[in-house]
């Protein structure tokens, strides 16, 4: 089962398969197209034949290459048209009964040796090889759309599968330029497990109050660099995919509140605001495109602005903080405590400006916080108390805003905005790994390359210090009661250890 690929099948020529079908031709395997729908496999291979056109006139590949691709390429008219394969992908509908009936039909005619491979996105691989004769060579093969472009694909060994078919896929991955990275048969896979702490954690900030969706989608785009905020990603994916994934990794790890959906989602489904596709979601939408698209805030102007006292929580905040303060001509205040009339310029992690106030003994109607997490030259984050003052409000964010660096104000909240969604990503990869579902390398790869991520969730995990996610983590837990923020082992242990994030446990064999 370890030799080379030379000639595969593919199942299922929607999006999906077709894509498969072509990264594999020009790679140098020939590709047999087969679909059960009347004309789709003709279809998909004059698809492929424009595909090709396009990309030898952009200069994408050479003219020859593309005609040695398409002769790779054949149309199968029947399934016994597959029985000397080495390899067969499936990619059709994500049903359960539909790919076990499919595998059992493979079954009857591929040879013993052949692998079977599945492109399922969210049903567990030992289910589906569970009705096979041979389930030893079954195993994922899930690529991300579009398939050409996403240079990742996770390679799931389930509970019956030769770990020898997964090494014969990541080799072939390999030489179709993708990066394979190896996981375990769980709920969500690596990438989509991943990603849940982005999506629920925004949901779980929405539901507070904290801010509008626009906030919170920029304050993450603009302050820690992601492609698209949370719930315009949502929006674009459409609820009646995203919501029922969701609520399945929640009862397939049956009911971690780590992954708590939200009832919010839920009653946009049920009304049928789902996203870009029917012109309404989270934003609102005309022929695609986002209408009466949200801007920052506005910033005030304030003729005289008050003396700022700073209180932070370690000498490099205070340091890089005081220094910003200073290039935005604050006069700062060097005092143990504030004046009187001093606005409490704070910078807490973990805790919501209300507990901030208490703990550096200051006024809460003073009392604005700043996100220390934030590289503060790129994007700010100014949080309230539910007491402060409009006057202190007004004079943060006009004093924040002077340099031209963008500026949200939010309302109370456990861990703003950035650290709480952020330290919730990091806590959920340690868990991932705690759990070998997937190696670190892996991990972080498939989560950049998968889902845009600017960082692997621990390399990034280490680029701000594990012992500040788990104070972070720590503090939310205390406040909310809520387990969901607790701190799973990995990064209890790292921390307290001075280790990195990517030290792998020991081997024990």
């Amino acid at each position: 089962m370890t030799r080379e690929i030379k000639r595969m099948a593919v199942v299922g020529v929607g999006v999906m398969g077709t894509g498969i079908a072509q990264i594999a031709a020009q790679a140098g395997v020939e590709v047999m197209l087969f679909d059960n729908r009347e004309g789709a496999a003709q279809t998909a291979l004059e698809n492929l034949q424009q595909t090709l056109d396009k990309l030898v006139a952009k200069g994408k590949i050479a003219a020859s290459d593309a005609q040695a691709t398409l002769e790779r390429l054949h149309v199968a008219g029947a399934l016994t048209d597959l029985s000397d394969v080495d390899m067969v992908v499936e990619a059709i509908v994500e049903r359960l009964d539909a790919k076990q009936a499919l595998l059992a039909q493979l079954e009857a005619v591929v040879r013993d040796d052949c692998i079977l491979a599945t492109n399922t996105s969210s049903l567990s691989v030992t289910s589906i090889a569970r009705e096979c004769r041979k389930p030893e060579r079954v195993a994922g093969f899930h690529f991300f759309n579009p398939v050409p472009l996403m240079k990742v694909v996770e390679v799931i060994d389930g509970l019956a599968s030769d770990p020898r078919v997964g090494d014969s896929l990541q080799a072939l991955a390999a030489r179709m330029g993708h990066r394979g990275i190896r996981a375990k048969d769980t709920p969500g896979f690596i990438i989509n497990h991943a990603g849940r702490a982005y999506s629920t954690e925004a949901l779980q900030i929405l539901k507070e109050g904290v801010t509008e969706p626009a906030e919170i989608d920029r304050i993450l785009r603009e302050g820690l660099g992601f492609r698209m905020g949370p719930l315009e990603l949502f929006d674009l994916t459409a609820l009646d995919v995203s919501h029922p994934v969701i609520e399945s990794i929640y009862n397939q790890f049956y009911q971690e509140p780590r992954y708590r959906p939200a009832a919010l989602t839920r009653q946009m489904l049920e009304a049928g605001y789902v996203g870009r596709k029917v012109g309404r979601g989270f934003y609102r939408y005309a022929n695609g495109q986002m209408v009466d698209v949200p801007q920052p805030q506005p910033v005030p102007v304030v003729e005289a602005m008050p003396p700022v006292w700073l209180g932070s929580e370690n000498d490099a905040d205070r340091t890089s903080l005081s220094a910003l303060l200073e290039r935005l001509g604050a006069q700062v205040e060097q005092g143990s405590m504030p004046s009187d009339a001093a606005l409490c310029l704070l910078a807490p992690y973990g805790v919501d400006a209300t507990r901030a106030a208490q703990r550096f003994g200051v006024d809460p109607t003073r009392t604005v916080c700043i996100d220390p997490l934030l590289d503060c030259m790129r994007y700010r984050t100014l949080m309230l108390t539910p007491v402060t003052g409009t006057d202190m409000r007004q004079a943060a964010h006009a004093l924040l805003s002077r340099d031209g660096v963008g500026v949200s104000v939010i309302n109370d909240s456990v861990g703003f905005v950035a650290q709480r969604v952020l330290a919730m990503i990091v806590n959920l990869a340690g868990d991932i790994v705690q759990q070998r579902i997937a190696s670190v390398e892996d991990l972080n790869e498939g989560v950049r390359r998968g889902l845009g991520y600017p960082q692997g969730p621990l390399a990034w995990g280490d680029s701000v210090g594990a012992q500040h996610l788990l104070t972070i983590l720590e503090r939310m837990t205390e406040l909310t009661g809520d387990p969901r923020y607790r701190p799973g082992p990995w990064l209890r242990r790292r921390a307290a250890l001075g280790l990195s994030l990517c030290h792998p446990e020991p081997t024990l064999t």
